[in-house]
């Protein structure tokens, strides 16, 4: 469950970042794959930390934790958009 959220809300803070900076912008397709890739190392630097994460919430329990799912999707999207901004500066240094 971590790893799909992480890859959801990566995708979705890649895609923000795209459209904040339009320079950094590298399309729908490629936004995507950088802010998923971005999500799973955010989601994974937190397990790392030990700080919130879904894994963390009680085996027994029915209902999901929802800090725990907030840090989950703000860790993602984070990471996400951090992602897309370092793979955008990149190409446009190599583009030169």
């Amino acid at each position: 469950m971590d790893l799909l959220i992480s890859l959801i809300a990566g995708a979705i803070g890649g895609n923000i970042a795209g459209g904040l900076v339009p320079r950094l912008n590298l399309g729908l397709l490629v936004n995507s794959l950088a802010g998923s890739l971005g999500g799973l190392l955010g989601g994974h630097a937190l397990a790392l930390l030990g700080i919130g994460g879904l894994a963390q919430t009680a085996p027994d329990s029915v209902s999901l934790d929802p800090t725990a799912l907030t840090t989950q999707l703000a860790a993602g999207g984070l990471g996400g958009g951090a992602c897309l901004l370092a793979v955008g500066l990149l190409r446009n240094l190599l583009s030169r």
